[in-house]
């Protein structure tokens, strides 16, 4: 295999690897290379689901997803679970259990992603990222799903969060 770096950047980077197939065909892949990610479901003492709102330049809208982000160097995921809840919602898990972890989209993109649950929810705001402008919403589960049916949540960890814990909490 022959890889090539072609972007490094902060939050993502850019190789080319001419690779072999099974089949002894030599061909080419592009992979976006990505820091692992945390997506917390925050569920609070009535059973609604604490989602933000915010503009996503890449598709041109404000979507409604999990609170979520990236694991920073010598944090552990639970402690970027806990970081991302508290700058993006005000606030902090007294549990946090994990739920599944899977990979945003394998065909060209090496970004894995833990997700967690977290409840028993306490007021604990650290300071947003500069880069971001968020809105908290706060749904019943219930109301989260059909947002969901009615194709008004979009977001794929947003999709596997809500689901998986609907499941978890037998709905």
């Amino acid at each position: 295999m022959e890889s090539h770096r072609l972007y490094e950047g902060r939050v993502v980077s850019l190789r080319v690897d001419r690779v072999r197939l099974p089949d002894g065909r030599s061909t080419v892949r592009e992979v976006v290379e990505h820091a692992p990610v945390v997506a917390i479901v925050a569920l609070d003492g009535q059973g609604n689901v604490l989602l933000v709102r915010q503009y996503r330049l890449p598709v041109q809208q404000s979507l409604l997803e999990i609170p979520a982000g990236g694991v920073d160097p010598g944090e552990s995921a639970e402690e970027a679970a806990q970081r991302e809840l508290q700058e993006e919602t005000g606030q902090r898990a007294g549990h946090l259990e994990r739920l599944c972890s899977f990979f945003a989209s394998p065909g060209y993109c090496n970004e894995y992603m833990d997700l967690y649950l977290a409840t028993a929810l306490e007021p604990s705001a650290l300071a947003a990222d500069a880069d971001e402008s968020i809105e908290v919403v706060c749904l019943s589960l219930s109301k989260a799903l059909r947002l969901i049916e009615r194709g008004e949540i979009r977001d794929a960890k947003t999709i596997i969060g809500l689901c998986v814990t609907a499941r978890y909490q037998k709905l």
